[in-house]
């Protein structure tokens, strides 16, 4: 979740990895901190805070070393202090590190034991000294990191700094990302290609558990038993990796905006719409030979999974079983020989996700990736990866990839169910007809905009808020709530409409706006009726719905929103979009960091 870069240059290299730690923000951090040489001497600044405070220090204590490493930390082990903030350092060594020291505690009481003395509460600080232990004992610098990493249990990426030795870092990668990367007589380290974007244009991924020397003109990459290996050098087009907010006041607000673009790139990818047919796709494995379908995925992906259960087994009557990625490993599924796991993820490094493909590998399970970041770990180890097309997605709360997760995976189904024959010619043609109206359908949304604004202004004061939806609805209701509780950090639970009088109908009063996504389905008759339940205890019904579920509802409601008509599958990409307007206008009213919400980060790269 934290962010490193490393540079080697011929120019000083504060400024550039301070610009490269602000391209990392969208990951989410709560410390910054940056580590030079100053005359061949170790020399760190570091602050508590954004990246605007580590900027305060640096104009009154300014560093001009040719060489250094940059972390924005997110806090796991210690609070967010100047003391526990990276880089981490000894008289010897300096460190920076994304993921978690699992045995760091067995560690560091082994060496303070040996009469190590530690600075902070950080699970890092280990790695210094263990470094710095093997070099005073004569080891070099490669040979001390490459002895210490068999110790480590976790997931970690690493990137060294060694005093008195302007022209060398040194990078490790074991279950985190870590790229290097390479420029005109400077080098490189960044835990993703958006760090790096506007410094090089060369980039070379860190396999699991490579080791990487780095000097300003060459790179050598090692395995992990430090063996001479050759890693591919990937181009990054210029002008692919833009963060720009352009005239929108937070990457989410135009993020949410981009979405008809985005949504069209991917349908161009999935769908001939000039045949009114499917794109062919060059698949390792035979839809109709699949016993099942296994969905793994975490958060904002779990919920794209949840409605992809119901086109998969709507459109190919294939069994689909999903699970939280946190929860698959432990509880022993069975995974047939003829099943298929199909992971969903933006970043493609999302940690409890990349696990459960882990596994099913060593199960012997067809493997594919539904995933945003082409170059990621999971894209690289899955049998096939399915790319979303949405660009890079800098606002935490997930908006522009929930939907094109959502729009790849219908198209998916789409392919299988007419391989198996379940899906006849004049079916598909039907839904490649709806599929081709969804990017307007989505511009016309989008200018519902002050409505919803309006409805977010009269419940940004709630205490509580209940989402509601049936069918494919319902994990849009899960998703909404999610919204809401993630960027205005009011309580928010989204439930199965149905469920209600099973429990959740006991929250019902006045003070509860109640959010319904009432499509015309074929649920629409239960849905209205519990609508009518809830309204009759009192609550603030809000009705996302057409003119036709809409009119039907029977009841006074605090509001409604008329979204226009669809195909009822297209629903939860269309509805998607009120959710996430409704959730960062109710944030922006109350003041809230939309784009970087108070201890959450956008990729999670540790268990």
């Amino acid at each position: 979740m934290c962010g490193i870069v490393g540079i080697i240059s011929e120019r000083p290299v504060a400024a550039n990895l301070v610009s490269a730690l602000r391209r990392l923000e969208y990951r989410g951090y709560d410390s910054a901190g940056i580590a030079t040489l100053e005359r061949g001497r170790l020399a760190r600044r570091r602050a508590e805070g954004k990246l605007g405070k580590l900027e305060d220090v640096l104009r009154i204590q300014p560093l001009s070393g040719r060489i250094g490493i940059g972390h924005t930390r997110w806090a796991t082990h210690g609070k967010p202090t100047v003391a526990n903030a990276h880089p981490h350092a000894t008289e010897i060594v300096a460190v920076v590190h994304n993921g978690i020291i699992e045995n760091f505690r067995e560690l560091r009481h082994e060496l303070e034991a040996a009469g190590t003395v530690f600075e902070s509460q950080t699970d890092t600080e280990v790695v210094t000294h263990l470094v710095s232990r093997k070099i005073r004992d004569g080891v070099s610098r490669t040979d001390a990191v490459l002895s210490i990493l068999p110790r480590l249990r976790g997931a970690f990426a690493l990137v060294f700094m060694f005093d008195g030795d302007e022209d060398l870092l040194i990078g490790a990668r074991r279950g985190s990302p870590l790229a290097v990367g390479f420029g005109e007589d400077e080098m490189f380290f960044g835990s993703d290609a958006l760090a790096l974007a506007p410094l090089t244009e060369k980039i070379s991924y860190l396999e699991e558990g490579d080791i990487a020397v780095v000097r300003r003109d060459s790179v050598e990459f090692l395995d992990e038993e430090g063996l001479p290996v050759v890693r591919d050098i990937h181009r990054i087009a210029a002008g692919s990796l833009s963060v720009e907010r352009g005239h929108h006041s937070h990457f989410m607000a135009k993020e949410i905006h981009e979405q008809p673009d985005v949504i069209g790139k991917t349908l161009s990818a999935y769908i001939n719409f000039a045949a009114g047919d499917l794109m062919p796709l060059a698949l390792p494995f035979d839809w109709t030979k699949l016993e099942r379908i296994t969905i793994t995925a975490c958060g904002t992906a779990y919920y794209a999974g949840l409605v992809a259960k119901h086109w998969f087994e709507q459109f190919a009557q294939i069994p689909v079983e999903i699970d939280l990625a946190s929860e698959f490993r432990y509880r022993h599924a069975p995974m047939p020989a003829t099943g298929l796991m199909l992971l969903v993820s933006q970043s493609g490094e999302t940690a409890d996700t990349l696990a459960c493909l882990r596994l099913a590998k060593a199960r012997k399970q067809h493997v594919a990736t539904v995933v945003n970041v082409m170059s990621s770990t999971m894209a690289r180890e899955s049998d096939i990866a399915f790319p979303i097309f949405a660009g890079p997605e800098i606002g935490v709360a997930s908006t522009k990839a929930f939907t094109c997760q959502l729009t790849a995976l219908l198209a998916l189904a789409l392919h299988a169910g007419r391989d198996r024959g379940v899906v006849s010619e004049a079916q598909l043609a039907d839904q490649v007809y709806a599929l081709a109206k969804l990017p307007g359908l989505m511009q016309a949304v989008l200018a519902l905009e002050p409505k919803i604004e309006a409805i977010a202004k009269a419940i940004s004061d709630a205490a509580n808020v209940i989402y509601l939806g049936r069918g494919m609805s319902h994990p849009l209701a899960l998703e909404g709530a999610l919204k809401l509780k993630e960027i205005s950090y009011i309580h928010a639970e989204g439930f199965a409409a149905g469920e209600l009088k099973h429990g959740p109908i006991a929250l019902i009063d006045e003070s509860v706006p109640v959010i319904v996504a009432a499509p015309t389905d074929h649920v629409l008759e239960k849905t209205i009726s519990n609508v009518q339940e809830v309204a009759a205890r009192g609550a603030k019904v809000i009705v996302l719905g057409d003119a036709r579920s809409v009119a039907s509802i029977g009841v006074t409601t605090f509001s409604e929103l008329v979204m226009p008509e669809c195909d009822p599958a297209l629903t939860p990409i269309l509805y998607a979009l009120p959710l996430q307007l409704l959730a960062y206008h109710t944030a922006s009213a109350l003041g809230k960091d939309v784009d970087q919400p108070r201890n959450l980060a956008k990729s999670v790269t540790v268990e």
